[in-house]
């Protein structure tokens, strides 16, 4: 890429030449609807290109002395941007979009790293190079229109906005205004909200260019005030995607602004220019736009009552769609408070006071919302606000509180409700600002945190909660955009000048409330008041002594867990000795503590250890009395998961924080400068967040007695009798889990005690809690599968045992299915635990200098070498430890199958356990290896296809290394070695290539020769090291006997070479398994690959005979079966000697002879992928006997069509292998398929077709590389044409001459000719898109004979020439030009477009229309061809047929469309020329006399001027140009003209007005008054009664 090039150069013609290749390829990649006949290639080499790519390469090549890029790239965007509009839809659409996203994104990043980074390490781009003013221009202006377009597309209006600010941020003044122009009318209409939503959706994206202003867009600003208040009618609580979007609209806007009044600026300064006077008259605004705002809320919040939206049965809580509305209700107004002056705010303040204070709300849903709002003006400005509300809501309760039987109540008044949800809202605010209402608040808690009413007294505790929080956490006070606040005088500081203003990072000037030592007290104070009390309760009813309801209980616990969740900041966390002998280590295992700027106090009683005690004894205490209790449960895990990790913030709400705060990051970043040049209230959250996150850093903790005595507690939960209580006590458990080190050993053995089937007792609610806490959660640990050796050795053989216990119920779906899953977790995630742990000394040497080094200076000190041996003893230690638990593990998973009784779930999941533990660096003991052998004939189809993939693993196992030597491929070729690259056939690798008459017929050509397994060596160049297989006499002997062999080879051995066995085993494997769905199967191949590269030919005498048998029978099973042992038999016999080869061979070509003349529908893949893996990897010249067998006459008509089409397949599957290594063999089956290519049966042509691609497969043409020994298609072609030259010089049409017998009698040249070109169509078709070239001059030769005989209708009746021959055109007509081929094309189809048939004339316009767009770029460099391509359309205009000149209106049309003609006026002269055309007057016919079936040269003339005029309006579906009026002005003239140009101009007003319909009140602005009156009394119908 340019912008990473060092020194890239001015471009000359070549590079001009690869601009356009490059813009064509891209423009082919996006995969467009193109044409009238939409054949689409498939793409598997040409058109994938990602756009993220395709993105970095035109960012990185804009600029530059040439401008060449940004020419083609308008021309891109030109061609294409109609495919944009609203109305065209597909699967192409996401891949534009994509594209529209990310390049003005890419652009801005190389802008930023031009102009503003810091310079860095990469290459700067030369100043030569840089973008310019001009380029970013020419940028923004190509990229305009088809985002605008994209802003209402079917898929959403994101892309289209994240490019538009992208866009805007380098050009606000080219942007910005057309979106405006766009967003005004969408807000002043009522019938469509999609405008509306997908405007105010860009605005947003736009809104911190528009604010700003700048020296490019200073009028930017004045928009502002204009579009809040239109956008405030979007607050509608009917539409809920309106009122989001409103909401967001309002929220951004109201973050870059303050909203300050700034009128009497105009009277106090006179510094202020022409805009900043303007923005200081407007401002006077902001009052009135504050309080409407406010009104529309209100109104959103009246209609979204309980009573209103709910009937009586329905449940009270808040549905999702309110909970979103009240998010975005309580952020934009906090955002709108937050950002106005203190006068404004007083007004707000007063009017929010009065409505909520002057009405009663039902507490969930409206209540909620007003609450929201009260709390967003108390957080702005406290003092004010609290003297307000605090004083109200306490009076209100105090006064319904007064009477003692308020308590009692089940059912509350309604305002008190109100007024405790009011009070607890309201004191989320700045703690130092709550000190002062201390008497107030105290009585209130006291008095109400024991009403009997669950919903007041909920209300009540998160009054406390919040009172609490507010006092005892660490934050920001306030996050207005000016440090500092607006209220200063307008002579010294003027608002309007910070709009849109980005925040000093270095300079954020933060104001935090951290805790006082009064506030501190205080909470203390409420603690030891309210906490001590519950404790005492709930310790005393623990323990006996005091008897308590459930509800009281309840009640008690709600008040605990909320005084933890507001203080718990200042509370330590929990103390205790650390679990002793978890884990041995010669380093501190201890905790790295974080300090998160709170000084715990020790003096005071530590309440989270109160809690923690007087909690676990209640927990005992109800699970033993009371377990149905699950609502005091649900309580006491909360308050426990509290307890372990709670310190202020909870991990779920930071997480959707952080989610929230990036959205709101990205659409308003400015990406340009970069330099974190964020809003300052972002920046304080992102600090904010930070600061949370350090608070919950958690991982790594250091694990105490305490955790020990609650995690158990947390397990006796996870499988207590209630599922819901164990489901909540889990998830606590596991996040434990994480949390702290090595508490899963100490915990597993615990989990065990309830899978063992000697215990009795286990329920099955226990036994299921235990299998869910081994099993995890989708994020978490999974205790059944720790990469520990001490761990798997315990939970394995335990989960398998537990199909023993009593508790195990295979009836009971849910354990089945829990089996089921961590059976696949275990699978999925298991990771081969290491046995060698060894560290190298030279790793020591380099961690010892490290630590010797001074800077930085390490805490550590130097290991002495006596500390350095130790490790190294701990280390021999723990490896020989690890080697002896996984030979244990393999014992014990052993031992469990050998129990009798264990259910069959439980064998398969053992015998997968087992398959698991095979390894590359140690053998599986020999009883895993014998059991695996015997399992091969288990009952069991699971058990045995996992046995099959284990045993062909221990093979691999046992495979001995075979020696290799270096040697040098020139010395072996006798060539010097070349001083360039050059790829392709040459004298150095021809040694490689297959050669017939030099077959390795003897011992010693064998033995001589040097075998190249390794398709791809050689053929571009030779590896660096030339690794080859040293002569036989230095590989391991072949032959053995079972002597010398090892116990695990004797096991195998043993097996397979007892009959019994192989007999049962081969019975099983030529079974189906899957009726119709079963195919070759790799991991069989793999087990017969390694029986015989292992053993040589030792089994092939007990073998061969199943092998006869098996090959006889013509079933799918049996056939797939002996397919399997033979690719694993030509595999496997890689190192055996030539005698052993030669026999084997000679057992194998008659076997594989009878098979293929058995072959069968359901059989013949499996022989082709037989082949084709027996051929994988392997050197030619080994598998002589092979190709030769396969070379003998495929085609001789034994068995009928579809076996000679088989043996091809299985042919073609073999050669195709071995690509560029068999050019012998391709030109003999070419020279053998040539006669025969006069195929009668379509499945042999098909199958040659396809032959036909891989024998020309290697036929390229590419830079630096020789042309291929392969056979060439010019050299086939030529042959090929001299045969259809009948057909090439007839002019009648030809026909489909079907013969159903093969050579029976010499039929006539031309019968032949057709037949030939049948097949050579199936050829064409099979490598388009497969091929890595077009053999463009070749197909071109084909292209008469194919216009004359393709049809020109889509028609599935015709016969299968024809269609072949168009789907041949389509897929021609996409093919890739260079640009020396153009002038080739274009002078055959002008040759075409005057031949004597009018459907090859119209065919020559569909190809045209294709090719055109396809190649786009490369035929616009070609200005020749541009100008012949446009005669030739406008030539064909004035065709006799009717039809031929329509297409050429069409493709007339596409063209202007695309751009790739214009519509200049030479054109627009020659159609209204041709229109003036008089016409003869109309004779009276003689009524004898035949119909006069030409039309006269007049009309046709007069025909063309009107369907070009037609072409050029139908060119522009979606704007009016300037010349389109008068166009149609033209046309409408010839209305009432004689058919057929009456219908065209009928069509074309039709097609005008459909198109024009959606933005016609935006067209309409194009024509003159007279222009539109004649206009709509074409475009109206008249009335039917007038």
């Amino acid at each position: 890429m340019k912008s990473y090039w060092v020194g890239y150069e001015e471009p000359n013609s070549m590079y001009c030449v690869c601009f356009l290749q490059i813009f064509t390829r891209i423009l082919r990649s996006l995969n467009l609807p193109v044409g009238s006949s939409q054949v689409l290639v498939p793409r598997y080499l040409t058109n994938a290109y990602d756009v993220g790519h395709i993105v970095i390469w035109i960012s990185s090549m804009l600029g530059g002395p040439s401008k060449q890029t940004q020419q083609q790239l308008s021309g891109l965007f030109n061609s294409i941007t109609s495919f944009f509009h609203p109305s065209n839809n597909g699967r192409w659409l996401m891949k534009l979009m994509k594209l529209l996203q990310r390049l003005p994104a890419s652009v801005v990043r190389r802008l930023h790293r031009e102009r503003y980074k810091k310079p860095t390490w990469l290459t700067p781009v030369p100043k030569s190079h840089q973008l310019t003013e001009q380029d970013i221009t020419a940028f923004v202006e190509s990229m305009k229109q088809p985002v605008l377009l994209a802003m209402f597309s079917k898929t959403g209006s994101l892309e289209a906005a994240q490019a538009l600010q992208n866009l805007a941020l380098m050009r606000p003044e080219l942007v910005i205004p057309p979106v405006l122009e766009k967003t005004y009318p969408a807000m002043e209409t009522l019938t469509e909200p999609h405008q509306l939503t997908a405007t105010l959706s860009c605005m947003i994206g736009v809104a911190r260019s528009l604010v700003s202003g700048g020296r490019r867009f200073p009028e930017g600003p004045t928009h502002m005030l204009p579009l809040l208040m239109r956008a405030l009618p979007g607050v509608d609580p009917n539409d809920f995607s309106k009122c989001m979007i409103t909401f967001q609209f309002i929220a951004t806007f109201s973050t870059l602004v303050p909203l300050v009044d700034c009128s009497s600026a105009l009277h106090e300064r006179n510094d202020l220019s022409e805009v900043e006077r303007e923005l200081c008259s407007a401002s006077a605004e902001f009052e009135d736009f504050v309080l409407q705002f406010m009104d529309r809320c209100f109104a959103l919040i009246e209609s979204s009552t309980l009573e209103q939206t709910r009937e009586e049965t329905e449940t009270e809580k808040m549905t999702h769609l309110e909970s979103l509305v009240e998010l975005g209700l309580s952020s934009t107004f906090s955002t709108v408070l937050t950002q106005c002056s203190k006068d404004i705010f007083k007004v707000a303040l007063e009017k929010v006071f009065n409505f909520a204070t002057t009405n009663i709300f039902e507490t969930r849903v409206a209540g909620r919302m007003v609450a929201d709002m009260c709390r967003a003006a108390a957080k702005c400005h406290p003092v004010e606000s609290l003297k307000l509300f605090v004083p109200h809501c306490c009076n209100a309760i105090n006064q319904l509180t007064v009477s003692d039987d308020v308590l009692r109540e089940e059912e509350l008044d309604k305002e008190l409700l109100w007024s405790l949800q009011l009070l607890s809202e309201i004191t989320r605010v700045d703690g130092d600002k709550l000190l002062p209402y201390r008497p107030q608040l105290v009585p209130i808690l006291r008095r109400t945190l024991h009403l009997k009413c669950k919903q007041g007294y909920s209300l009540s505790c998160n009054l406390l909660h919040h009172l609490l929080r507010s006092t005892a956490l660490i934050y920001p006070t306030e996050y207005c955009s000016v440090p500092g606040g607006f209220d200063k005088p307008l002579s010294a500081y003027l608002p309007i000048k910070d709009w849109g203003r980005p925040g000093d990072l270095w300079n954020l000037s933060i104001q935090w409330h951290t805790p006082s030592a009064e506030e501190t007290a205080f909470v203390f104070y409420i603690l030891d008041t309210l906490l001590q009390p519950e404790l005492l309760r709930l310790q005393g009813h623990a323990e006996g002594q005091l008897e308590m309801s459930r509800d009281d209980i309840l009640q008690s616990l709600s008040i605990v867990q909320h005084c933890l969740l507001g203080a718990g900041s200042l509370l330590p966390a929990l103390d205790g000795q650390p679990v002793p002998n978890l884990v041995p280590s010669m380093v501190s295992l201890e905790e790295t503590k974080l300090y998160t700027g709170v000084d715990y106090d020790t003096s005071r009683e530590n309440y989270r250890e109160a809690i923690c005690r007087v909690m676990r004894k209640l927990l005992h205490h109800i699970l033993e009395h009371s377990e149905d209790d699950t609502k005091s449960l649900f309580s006491i895990i909360k308050i426990i998961g509290d307890l372990l990790h709670f310190k202020g913030s909870h991990k779920h709400e930071f997480d959707s924080r952080w989610k929230s705060f990036n959205l709101v990051k990205k659409s308003m970043e400015n990406r340009l400068h970069g330099r974190k040049q964020h809003i300052r209230a972002l920046l304080i959250d992102r600090v904010m967040l930070q600061h949370e996150l350090r608070k919950l850093t958690v991982e790594g903790c250091e694990y105490r007695s305490v955790h020990q005595n609650l995690l158990r507690d947390l397990l006796r939960l996870s499988t207590s009798t209630y599922s819901q209580v164990r489901s909540k006590a889990q998830s606590v458990l596991f996040t434990a889990l994480g949390t702290y080190n090595f508490c899963c050993r100490d915990l597993i053995p615990r989990v065990l005690e309830f899978l063992w089937p000697e215990q009795q007792h286990v329920t099955q609610q226990q036994f299921k809690g235990a299998l869910y806490c081994l099993l995890g959660n989708h994020n978490g640990v999974c205790l059944a599968n720790l990469h520990d050796w001490d761990c798997i050795v315990q939970t394995w053989p335990a989960l398998v045992s537990s199909g023993l216990s009593s508790a195990m119920s295979l009836e009971k779906p849910s354990i089945v299915r829990l089996f089921d899953d961590l059976a696949d977790k275990i699978h999925r995630q298991y990771e081969t635990i290491g046995l060698d742990f060894s560290v190298a000394d030279s790793t020591l040497a380099i961690a010892a200098q490290i630590v010797q080094t001074p800077l930085p200076l390490s805490s550590v000190p130097l290991p002495s070498a006596q500390d350095v041996e130790t490790g190294r003893e701990r280390q021999r230690a723990r490896n020989q430890d690890a080697l002896q638990k996984y030979e244990k593990l393999v014992h014990t998973l052993l031992e469990c199958l050998a129990q009798r009784n264990l259910p069959w779930k439980f064998e398969h999941i053992c015998i997968g356990f087992l398959s698991l533990l095979l390894r590359d660096d140690h053998p599986l003991p020999p009883p895993a290896v014998r059991f695996f052998v015997q399992s091969l004939n288990h009952d069991a189809l699971i058990v045995r296809k996992m046995a099959i993939s284990a045993v062909a693993g221990v093979m691999k196992q046992l495979k001995r290394p075979h020696k290799k030597v270096e040697l040098n491929p020139y010395e072996i070729s006798g060539c010097e070695e070349p001083g360039e690259l050059m790829a392709g056939d040459r004298k150095d690798n021809r040694w490689l290539q297959y050669d017939g008459k030099n077959l390795l017929k003897t011992q010693e050509a064998w033995e001589a020769c040097r075998f190249v397994e390794k398709t791809h060596w050689g053929y571009y160049s030779w590896p660096r090291k030339l690794l080859l297989y040293a002569p036989v006499q230095e590989q391991p002997p072949l032959g053995r006997s079972r002597d010398e062999m090892n116990e695990m080879e004797q096991i195998i051995f043993d097996h397979f070479s007892d009959p019994k066995f192989v007999d049962q085993l081969i019975k099983f494997l030529s079974l189906e398994d899957r009726k119709g769905k079963d195919k070759f199967n790799p991991r069989r191949f793999c087990l017969f690959k390694g029986l015989f590269r292992n053993y040589d030919d030792a089994f092939l005498p007990v073998l061969r005979p199943h092998m006869e048998r098996l090959v006889a029978d013509s079933h799918e099973s049996t056939q797939r079966c002996v397919a399997e042992i033979i690719a694993g038999l030509i595999r496997g016999c890689k190192h055996w000697s030539f005698a052993k080869v030669e026999q084997l061979w000679g057992l194998l070509c008659p076997l594989i002879r009878k098979a293929l003349s058995n072959i069968t529908v359901e059989t013949y893949s499996d022989w082709g992928t037989c082949i084709a893996t027996a051929c994988e990897s392997r050197d030619p010249r080994k598998l002589h006997w092979l190709f030769e067998m396969l070379m003998e006459s495929p085609l001789n008509g034994e068995g009928g069509s579809f076996v000679d089409a088989c043996r091809l397949y299985v042919l073609q599957g073999g050669l195709a292998q071995q690509e560029w290594r068999v050019p012998e063999l391709l030109h003999r089956l070419l020279c053998y398929l040539e006669p025969k290519l006069t195929q009668v049966y379509k499945n042999v042509r098909e199958r040659i077709g396809s032959v036909l691609t891989y024998i020309f497969m290697i036929d390229v043409n590419l830079p630096c590389t020789r042309p291929a020994a392969s056979p060439r298609i010019g050299h086939f072609m030529q042959r090929v044409m001299r045969q259809l030259k009948p057909l090439m010089e007839a002019d009648e049409e030809i026909q489909n001459h079907v013969v159903e017998e093969n050579g029976v009698g010499e039929q006539d040249e031309r019968t032949q000719a057709i037949k030939l070109l049948k097949t050579v169509l199936k050829w064409l078709m099979a490598s388009a898109g497969r091929s890595f070239s077009t053999a463009v001059p070749e197909q071109l030769q084909l292209l008469p004979l194919l216009f004359k005989i393709a049809p020109v209708e889509n028609d599935d009746s015709y016969d299968e020439l024809k269609r072949d021959a168009k789907t041949c055109l389509s897929l021609m007509s996409q093919g890739l030009l260079y640009p020396e081929q153009i002038p080739l094309v274009l002078s055959m189809l002008k040759e075409i477009a005057g031949s004597s048939s009018w459907h090859a004339r119209y065919t020559v316009l569909t190809y045209l229309q294709t090719m055109v767009f396809y190649n786009l770029f490369t035929l616009l460099s070609h200005a020749a061809a541009v100008q012949d391509v446009r005669w030739l359309v406008i030539g064909l205009l004035e065709d006799e047929q009717l039809e031929v000149r329509e297409m050429a209106a069409t493709t007339l049309s596409g063209f202007l469309q695309c751009n790739f003609l214009s519509m200049d006026s030479p054109m627009q002269a020659h159609f209204e020329k041709l229109c003036k055309t008089r016409l003869p007057k109309k004779r009276k016919r003689d009524p004898g006399s035949a119909v006069d079936t030409i039309p006269p040269a007049d009309l046709v003339k007069r025909h063309a001027g009107v369907l070009g005029l037609s072409a050029c309006i139908l060119s522009s579906p979606y704007d009016v140009p300037a010349w389109m009026p008068q166009l149609l002005m033209d046309l409408s003239a010839h209305l009432n003209d004689t058919q057929p140009i009456e219908m065209t101009v009928k069509k074309t007003l039709s097609n005008f007005r459909r198109t024009h319909h959606d933005n016609w009140q935006e067209h309409k602005q194009q024509f003159t008054d007279d222009q539109l009156l004649v206009l709509t009394d074409l475009l109206v119908s008249p009335c039917y009664y007038a």
